[in-house]
């Protein structure tokens, strides 16, 4: 199982970042550790100093795919779910800064929870599809799938012309703006369409 992120996927967190907008997805990995056990605490590790928060909507792929047609994606998929995509950012930021590759500032064990999975059926359009973070009880991040600059199929059609998909594996489709620092003592709820899918103690 691979963890497949995409970056950028909204214009407002793009401008956040100082980044430029995308004209195609961009896309980096995290490994299998990275998954965060269920109802687990996310330990801040010794090598960062700054941690941040993104909510993302999470897919799993249900089948083998390569090279699949945008028009055939969402067969490939038929679970959603919410996930955080903690980042290193004084890591991350020292690495673009030397012009390295910065998985170290993603990639790190627990970096990726996961939360409880919905059946896309009972979501709706992509388009409907809404998401919201609350840090201690106050919404810091929310949007709605429609402000993605790539959808969903899109992103599995494009990210499957370098990559086998294979069943079980996660796509994080990228996060709004609003991202920010975690600190100890910091509960986090991830919510879809209101529900909350994901909780997160920070430790």
């Amino acid at each position: 199982m691979k963890i497949i992120c995409i970056g950028r996927n909204y214009a407002d967190h793009a401008k956040e970042m100082k980044s430029e907008v995308p004209k195609e997805p961009v896309f980096f990995m995290k490994p299998d550790s990275a998954i965060l056990q269920r109802g687990k605490a996310f330990f801040i590790p010794d090598f960062t100093n700054d941690v941040h928060h993104e909510l993302e909507i999470v897919v799993k792929i249900n089948r083998l795919g390569k090279n699949i047609e945008e028009r055939f994606a969402h067969r490939y998929y038929d679970e959603v779910s919410l996930g955080i995509d903690f980042t290193a950012r004084d890591v991350q930021a020292e690495c673009k800064k030397k012009g390295l590759p910065w998985e170290k500032a993603k990639a790190f064990d627990g970096s990726a929870p996961v939360g409880s999975w919905k059946k896309k059926a009972e979501l709706g359009d992509e388009e409907s599809w809404m998401l919201e973070l609350k840090k201690n009880g106050e919404t810091v991040q929310k949007a709605s799938a429609s402000d993605m600059l790539f959808s969903v199929d899109s992103i599995i059609s494009y990210v499957s012309q370098y990559v086998t998909l294979k069943i079980g594996d996660l796509i994080f489709t990228g996060t709004p703006s609003g991202v920010g620092p975690v600190a100890i003592g910091d509960q986090l709820e991830g919510f879809l369409n209101e529900e909350k899918l994901i909780q997160v103690r920070i430790k």
